[in-house]
């Protein structure tokens, strides 16, 4: 068996890195491996096995400690947290033995653990509301404010997504595949409002019309592109999981989400004309 693409070793003399391999293909998990002391973040739920010798704490807030150690600043942690959708505690897992231990997260969907090494990208990663995983400890977990009132209105993730920032690893679930972008200044692509996964501060976000009014009405893939102007990277999935859970829904007889992006504004006509009906 071939080993993983997504693996790193620890480099000597980097402060707060950790050993990780991302297995799987579809259904991937991240094995994390901690030296003495050492600690990885992660979302409530997400552990799948560690070894005996990590301790398991849950804190109020995102666990990085950037806040301070007053109740204010855990509060206002907290609160950043609550307001991308997530919940108000996190869990520290932290090796208290000797030697080595492994601490394994999976996502709660199908699709793809990207890990990505702050550091590498500026410090800063956007990303949807759902994404974070889990991090090596000192990684932080905001809050990112569309200014433009159409983007937040129709981009696909609303007003408000995630802002990780710190200088060590993270990892981040996306769905179906995930394939990045590196934008020359003043390059642009065009994506669907849901499957735009992250991507870097100097990318400028913004929506463009999907066409003209026949491709509006007909063409199911709804009102707006996410328009993404470098410099900077981005990363696309493939498979949002709202649209999973659309077609999903759709299957079962109920009224699901649409099939493709954000759909046809013709509602269940459209699905009708489209054939999904």
């Amino acid at each position: 068996m071939t080993s993983s693409p997504w693996t790193h070793h620890r480099s000597a003399g980097v402060a707060d890195d950790v050993d990780f391999e991302i297995k799987g293909q579809e259904l991937q998990f991240v094995e994390i491996e901690l030296d003495p002391g050492e600690s990885a973040v992660a979302e409530a739920g997400a552990l799948v096995w560690k070894d005996a010798t990590v301790d398991m704490t849950t804190v109020f807030g995102d666990g990085s400690g950037g806040q301070g150690a007053g109740f204010m600043g855990k509060l206002l942690g907290a609160g950043k947290r609550l307001i991308t959708g997530e919940s108000l505690f996190t869990t520290v897992f932290t090796h208290q033995g000797q030697g080595k231990a492994r601490v394994a997260f999976a996502s709660p969907t199908p699709g793809a653990i990207l890990p990505l090494h702050l550091a590498d990208i500026g410090g800063t990663l956007i990303c949807q509301k759902d994404s974070f995983l889990a991090a090596a400890r000192g990684v932080s977990i905001g809050v990112q404010f569309q200014r433009r009132v159409m983007t937040g209105l129709f981009g696909g993730e609303g007003f408000i997504m995630q802002r990780l920032e710190g200088d060590g690893w993270v990892f981040v679930q996306m769905g179906g595949t995930v394939v990045e972008r590196e934008l020359a200044p003043g390059e642009q692509i065009h994506v669907d409002t849901g499957c735009l996964a992250a991507y870097t501060p100097t990318v400028d976000f913004d929506l463009v019309m999907a066409g003209g009014v026949k491709s509006v009405f007909f063409g199911g893939e709804g009102l707006f592109f996410a328009r993404l102007t470098g410099p900077g990277k981005v990363w696309v999935q493939s498979l949002p999981f709202s649209r999973l859970a659309g077609r999903m829904l759709a299957a079962a007889g109920g009224q699901g989400g649409q099939n493709r992006g954000e759909g046809s504004i013709l509602g269940d006509l459209g699905d009708l004309i489209g054939g999904n009906r």
